[in-house]
């Protein structure tokens, strides 16, 4: 009898989930890390403009009575919401593209 799961472990399953970095394989530890922080940076930012939406929302809704305010609150969210989108999936964008040019 021959166990299918004899031999693997669970770095086995994780090194087939883990992403391979596509184009930026071949950079060194110091630029992924550069990278990293980057877009660490441009989320941290495109969260604080949503945060500062729903604040400008709030308050424009409530305490001030301004409409035009409210309307921008709502634009900075969607606007702050859809940068974190998009910055997170950039990396599975890059290698997908990347993947379909080799």
């Amino acid at each position: 009898m021959i166990l299918a799961a004899e031999k693997g472990d669970i770095t086995t399953i994780i090194g087939g989930i883990a992403p391979d970095w596509g184009p930026f394989g071949s950079l060194g530890n110091e630029a992924r890390v550069m990278i990293e922080v980057v877009m660490a940076v441009a989320i941290l930012l495109c969260l604080g403009i949503a945060v500062w939406g729903a604040a400008k929302q709030r308050i424009g809704a409530t305490a001030l009575r301004d409409t035009f305010s409210a309307e921008q609150g709502k634009g900075l969210i969607v606007a702050g919401l859809t940068g974190v989108f998009i910055i997170g999936s950039l990396g599975t964008l890059f290698t997908i593209v990347y993947g379909m040019a080799v």
